[in-house]
């Protein structure tokens, strides 16, 4: 973790409540001056690898279907899907962005993200703020939960928001990125996703699909109004990920062989930022003239049979 360093002109607030944790949070451990064991911390932190194609929605829904009899459906996940929209911090210069370009072995991005519906978002709706970096070839995510005010004074405001000792860690690290790189809001993407969860012996695989892939590079509220949202990819495409702690599974990798699916370097961010034209399209942009048309509809996915009691992600409507 990154201290933070003295100097810079830090203003502490009051009054800060602590929001429900999303399921898989980390419990606190038994350490002095820290919450009780039994209740869940709003830090939450892992490791995975990631690989990611790009295919027709149509096919998506059959390779999701075909998953169903191995896996299980998120229980986070209702029928349909759920909304996942993430604003993006970055240098006035892109430094993010272009880190991502040129490939670093070691980057990382600051973003807020917020689950569900943006319909109704007010400040006490619950996002996470989460830094997402990449070490070789892991991915790893960390990231608090907060009350999507409290995280606009600690992104926006450059204020130290009320934390625990265990909290203390990362909440600095933000705030000494923002200050010491001068972090904006840059860009806001948008999707449809839905998630498949393995069974027993696949415990840490993860299977999404996203579709309708959209954003904007104004308007930086979760709460605006008639947001002006674009595609930033093709609604006839959806981006399949499967994520693994370790390995994939053999079947899995068949499965990809058998539908000719081609590994795709995409980041959603990058598009967006090369779909408003804040910077050149690079060779990693997905243009929609590369694909087939498969149809005008932005429909989602044919629906899976539902599961009872699915619960609904932090925040989602």
């Amino acid at each position: 973790m990154v201290a933070l360093s003295q100097g810079f002109p830090l203003r502490k607030t009051r009054g800060t409540a602590a929001v429900p944790a999303p399921a898989g949070s980390l419990e606190n451990t038994a350490q002095p001056d820290e919450q009780p064991l039994h209740v869940a911390s709003r830090l939450h932190a892992f490791n995975r690898f990631e690989l990611k194609y790009l295919v027709p929605v149509e096919e998506a829904a059959e390779i999701r279907d075909e998953l169903a009899e191995r896996m299980d459906r998120d229980l986070n996940s209702p029928v349909g899907g759920y909304g996942v929209w993430s604003l993006y911090y970055d240098t006035p210069q892109l430094r993010f962005y272009w880190e991502k370009i040129e490939g670093l072995k070691f980057r990382r991005k600051l973003r807020i993200r917020h689950y569900g519906n943006l319909e109704g978002v007010t400040d006490e709706s619950p996002v996470c703020v989460e830094i997402k970096q990449r070490v070789n070839r892991v991915t790893q995510k960390r990231r608090i939960t907060l009350p999507y005010g409290v995280a606009r004074q600690l992104c926006d405001g450059r204020e130290l928001i009320e934390h625990s000792p265990k909290e203390s860690p990362f909440v600095q690290e933000v705030l000494e990125l923002i200050i010491r790189l001068n972090l904006q809001p840059t860009a806001i993407t948008g999707y449809q996703r839905e998630a498949l969860v393995g069974r027993s012996a696949d415990t840490g695989l993860r299977v999404t699909f996203d579709r309708r892939i959209r954003g904007r590079d104004r308007d930086f509220h979760f709460g605006t109004p008639t947001p002006e949202n674009r595609f930033t990819i093709s609604p006839h495409l959806s981006v399949m990920e499967i994520k693994v702690n370790e390995r994939t599974p053999h079947w899995i990798t068949d499965l990809a062989a058998r539908r000719n699916l081609n590994l795709v370097r995409v980041s959603k961010y990058v598009q967006s930022i090369e779909a408003f034209g804040l910077a050149p399209r690079s060779v990693f942009h997905i243009n929609e003239a590369g694909h087939p048309s498969l149809t005008t509809t932005t429909n989602p996915l044919p629906a899976q049979r539902p599961a009872q009691d699915a619960p609904l992600k932090a925040g989602a409507q």
